[in-house]
């Protein structure tokens, strides 16, 4: 079909909507632009939150990319099917999910699982039952820089519980973990200035602890906002996410990184209730519904005002919607990605047009096997 835009399916009619298609060709030009900013694939532990799938994860594999980091006891294992060395929890294990956490590690004993810390009740637990299971379980020192999300501060009481960390037989102070995910300033200058201030409090809590005679190993700094910014530090290992398949949102925000939309919503008008109005199948069950309108942003209804949302359906005010008829195909880039992509049992792959296949989201669920 010449004129083609990149996104159109050649045979549209063929698809269920809503569906969440993906790109192969535009994910593999996002992971090499990550390894061209960072220059070294060993200084990038990509998170794997946004898309939970193998494909994804054996794609970042070939281009020489192992290190890894996860938000779940599932994406852990998937990472350790896939056969990844080194994996990062980094979501503290509480309750049932630090027994799992430890399965992992008898479970799969080629790679090597670290988890976060930020508090003295989970270090003496982890501990305890790594002595019991006589092995030594690495652990990063989780910070607080500005998130209020979880992390203790960068103060003295951070030098004492990293010491306690260090000092343990059957604890391996792996270094600290800081997730800068507040920082979202449009302007890169204004971002690069808040991010310096943040990795800063880090650095001088480094050297604290340094000056103990204690060991910090390796600094992992931020996400996706920050990535370009950390990315020309020296010695430091990022965790971009979102950069694997991009979403409307850091698009629109983030004019400075040229990472390419790489998964769209298939959707189709459903009804027309009304003159300027026009309903589309694109509820709270197929799209990220947590931040305002709009929801997406729709390929051909640039100038449509997203207006309601339930379930199952998306509401649109459209004066020209005369010009449409139900059952239209239109195409959508979420403006979050990685809560609609857990909205999906499997994404459809395309190239050139045509479905090439489908990849599960094999760490959708909480739970795999263990």
């Amino acid at each position: 079909m010449a004129g083609k835009n990149w996104y159109e399916l050649d045979n549209p009619e063929e698809i269920v909507s809503p569906s969440l298609l993906v790109y192969p060709a535009r994910i593999e030009k996002n992971i090499e632009l990550m390894i061209s900013m960072i220059g070294d694939p060993s200084r990038l532990r990509p998170h794997i939150k946004t898309h939970k799938t193998a494909e994804i994860i054996e794609m970042q594999m070939r281009h020489g990319i192992q290190k890894f980091k996860c938000a779940t006891i599932a994406e852990a294992e998937l990472l350790a099917q896939c056969g990844t060395k080194d994996i990062l929890l980094a979501m503290q294990p509480v309750g049932a999910n630090l027994k799992r956490f430890f399965e992992l590690i008898a479970t799969y004993p080629k790679s090597i699982f670290s988890t976060i810390v930020d508090n003295e009740i989970t270090i003496n637990l982890i501990s305890k039952i790594a002595a019991s299971n006589e092995i030594v379980v690495p652990l990063f020192l989780d910070l607080n820089t500005g998130m209020n999300r979880t992390g203790i501060k960068p103060n003295d009481r951070a030098v004492e519980l990293f010491t306690q960390i260090a000092e343990h037989a059957n604890l391996d102070a792996r270094g600290l973990h800081a997730y800068d995910g507040h920082i979202r300033d449009a302007d890169f200058k204004m971002r690069k200035r808040t991010c310096d201030a943040a990795f800063n409090l880090v650095t001088n809590l480094k050297n604290k602890i340094e000056a103990l005679g204690f060991e910090v190993k390796t600094l992992i700094m931020g996400g996706s906002p920050t990535f370009p910014i950390h990315a020309v530090r020296n010695d430091v290992e990022t965790s971009p996410g979102t950069t694997l398949l991009w979403d409307e949102r850091y698009g629109t925000s983030f004019k400075d990184m040229l990472f390419l939309p790489a998964a769209v919503l298939l959707t189709r008008i459903i009804s027309k209730p009304k003159e300027g109005i026009i309903c589309l199948d694109l509820g709270h069950k197929a799209v990220a519904p947590e931040m305002d309108f709009p929801r997406v942003k729709i390929f051909g209804l640039e100038d449509a005002e997203q207006t309601g949302q339930s379930e199952e359906h998306l509401v649109l005010h459209y004066p020209k919607s005369e010009t449409l008829k139900i059952g239209d195909v239109f195409y959508a880039i979420p403006m979050h990605i990685c809560p609609t992509v857990a909205k999906y049992s499997k994404v459809l792959t395309v190239e050139d047009g045509k479905i090439t296949g489908a990849w599960k989201i094999a760490a959708r669920d909480h739970q795999m096997q263990i």
